[in-house]
Order: structure tokens, then C-alpha cells, then sequence
């Protein structure tokens, strides 16, 4: 039997400095844990365009088709702020989630008791705090049409359409539902259904496709009051399931809540292959932050966390996606900080690679 198959893209900025110590750490599970992945690497982004003028070589995008994951670093950067919007970094990222089909979104936003001072909410709101958002990915208004902007007599009108058929929102739907199922059997499902059609739909393909899963709880609410009960009482909260748009302020909204951005990972999951794993791609939510690109600063958790979050998801490991999460908690409970952690000089200050000895050092220990 083969092993699973993983494409690593580091991208720009911090990228590969940060995917740098997740290869370490696959490299851990290969020799003390017989877990053996068929690893290659390619460029995205950035790095793609000085490579090859497009920022995702179709060779690059047809790999990424083939294998079981994608883990992909982080795009972007000052370099290439005039670029053509057509081949600007982002677009790659775009492509990949587009032709990938990657319609759900996981975006946890997990506060780590070590950092609950960090969120600018009150402690005992975050302490603890798990919650995970599902957001639909590949459909919306950011793909809806008509989209642009028009000369409508003697002024411009800018024009997005918000546009979902029930198959797009059932298939997110499922996905949001599946997960609830193996974590507390809680859904919130957000939308706008007062204003808008495309909310009413929503909330009755949800309710309909509820029927399927009668264990799960599942409750509705407007999304402007889901941003409100986020940063009241977001401990109310386990799986959230929304739209593109919402889901994309909500998420950011909810990561926020933990303190770090540096710390949060996030999977994009697809329909299934043959093999029966969903095609999917794994990216830390921080981008390349290339104020600190090649200075050792970068933290690497969250890159790490997204590869925890690859053997849950893509590869069945669910034991061993604990064991790195805890070896993650347990280095942030000893007091281990990169630079984006550091408070008020509490810890002990490290670099990148200083992080990543430290996550290999209570994998070890965890044995």
C-alpha cells in the first residue's frame, strides 16, 4: 500500500521559513511514529511568477489535483503590488480553491488557556473557547453574476450578486453537520434571511438537510447578531455554518477572539476522491508578513496546527492530530514565545526554529 501523498507549496514571505518546521515534524511522524507520507513541493504565488510569469503553473495545478493534500505556506507581498490583477500572488490561492472544487471552509478558532490574556475579550469569555466555523467557499457573492462596474447614465454603479443553488448549499451544509457530529452535536447555521432570498433558501436547505442528522442541535440566527453574540458570548457556540461572504468577516471576527492571529490554522475540503479522502488544502490563516520575512521571527504554529488539522481530516490520524495539538498546547503552557506571543517580556522569547525544536521535544515526550 502506498503512503498518502502530500504537495507542499510554501509560497512567499514567512511561508517557507514556517513550512520549513512542519517538514520537520513530518519527518518526526515518519521516524518515531511509522507514519510515512510521499512528500514533493512546488511553487505558488509569488515565487511562481518569478518562475514561470503565472502565480500557479498548470503542471503545479494538476498536481495539486492529484495528491491527497495540499499544505500551502502563505502568498503575497510588496514586490508584487503592481502586478496585473490577473496574475497578482492571490490569484493562485484562488485558482487552487476554485478548480479544486474546495467549497467548505474550516476555520477553528481554538484560544489556548496559556494565551487566554491575549484576547482582547475578558478572560473568562475565552478561556477554553473551541469553536469551529464552516464557510462556503466557491460560491456567493464573491462568484456571483452579473459582477462589475457599469456606466448607468451619467454615473458608475458597482454590481455583485449574491447567488447560491440549493445543491451548493446542501453540499457545505452536510460538511458542516458531519463535523458537528464528531464534536458536540451543536450547529448554528447564519445567514440574513429577513433581507435577503438567498438567506430564506439558506435556512431552509439547512433545515431540510437537518433531518439527516437528528442528534445534532441545530438553531438559526441572523448573521449581523452572530458577529454581536460573538464577542458577547462566544462560548455559546460550536459549529457555525455560513456563507462566503459572512463566513468570511465572522471568521476573522472569531479568530481575533483567541489573541493571535499567528496561531490559527484552516483547511478548504472538496468532494471526495477515489480513494474516499475529500480533496483538500491546508493553509495557516496569517499571511506572509514580509516585515519579518527572513529575520527567525515568524511563529510557526499555526502552519503546524494546519498539518494537525491534514491528519484529522485527509489521512484518518485523528490520535496523532491530538498528540501534535497537545504538543503545541504544552510548549505555550511552558512559556515558549516567538515574537508575535511575547506580552509584557512574560516567557521565553525563541525563533522559528527555536519553536519548531520546542514542538518536536513534547512530541517526543509525548511517547
Amino acid at each position: 500500500m502506498s503512503n498518502p501523498s502530500l504537495l507542499i507549496l510554501a509560497g512567499d514571505g514567512i511561508g517557507p521559513e514556517v513550512m520549513g518546521q512542519v517538514q520537520r515534524i513530518i519527518g518526526w511522524y515518519g521516524d518515531k511514529r511509522g507514519l510515512n507520507f510521499d512528500v514533493s513541493e512546488d511553487l505558488v504565488g509569488g515565487a511562481a511568477y518569478d518562475a514561470h510569469g503565472t502565480p500557479l503553473h498548470d503542471d503545479t495545478m494538476a498536481k495539486a489535483q492529484e495528491v491527497d493534500a495540499v499544505l500551502l505556506g502563505a502568498v503575497g507581498g510588496p514586490a508584487y503590488d503592481d502586478l496585473d490583477f490577473s496574475v497578482k500572488p492571490e490569484r493562485g490561492l484562488l485558482r487552487l480553491r476554485k478548480e479544486m472544487d474546495l467549497y467548505s471552509n474550516l476555520r477553528p478558532a481554538q484560544c489556548f488557556d496559556a494565551l487566554a490574556d491575549f484576547s482582547s475579550l475578558k478572560t473568562e469569555l475565552v478561556a477554553g473557547l473551541d469553536i469551529m466555523i464552516v464557510r462556503e467557499l466557491t460560491s456567493g457573492v464573491y462568484f456571483g453574476e452579473p459582477r462589475g462596474i457599469f456606466e448607468v447614465g451619467n454615473e458608475r454603479v458597482g454590481i455583485n450578486t449574491q447567488r447560491y443553488t440549493e445543491a451548493e448549499i446542501e453540499r457545505g451544509a452536510r460538511s458542516a453537520f458531519e463535523l458537528a457530529m464528531r464534536r458536540n452535536k451543536k450547529l448554528c447555521s447564519m445567514e440574513k434571511a429577513n433581507v435577503m432570498e438567498s438567506g430564506i433558501l439558506w435556512r431552509e436547505v439547512v433545515t431540510e438537510v437537518s433531518k439527516d442528522y437528528p442528534e445534532v442541535e441545530l438553531s438559526h440566527m441572523y448573521a449581523d447578531n452572530g458577529a454581536m453574540q460573538l464577542v458577547r458570548a462566544p462560548k455559546q457556540f460550536d459549529v457555525i455554518y455560513t456563507d462566503n461572504l459572512f463566513g468570511d468577516i465572522l471568521s476573522d471576527c472569531a479568530a481575533m477572539l483567541t489573541g493571535s492571529l499567528g496561531m490559527l490554522p484552516s483547511a478548504s475540503l472538496g468532494a471526495p476522491m477515489e480513494n474516499g479522502r475529500p480533496k483538500a488544502l491546508y493553509e495557516p490563516v496569517h499571511g506572509s508578513a514580509p516585515d519579518i520575512t527572513g529575520q527567525g521571527k515568524a511563529n510557526p504554529s499555526a502552519c503546524i496546527l494546519s498539518f494537525a488539522m491534514a491528519l484529522r481530516y485527509s489521512f484518518d490520524q485523528g490520535a496523532e492530530a491530538d498528540r501534535l495539538e497537545a504538543a503545541v498546547e504544552k510548549v505555550l503552557a511552558d512559556g515558549v514565545r516567538t515574537a508575535d506571543l511575547m506580552q509584557a517580556n512574560d516567557g521565553t522569547p525563541v525563533n522559528t526554529k527555536e519553536m519548531g525544536d520546542a514542538i518536536l521535544s513534547a512530541l517526543d515526550a509525548s511517547l
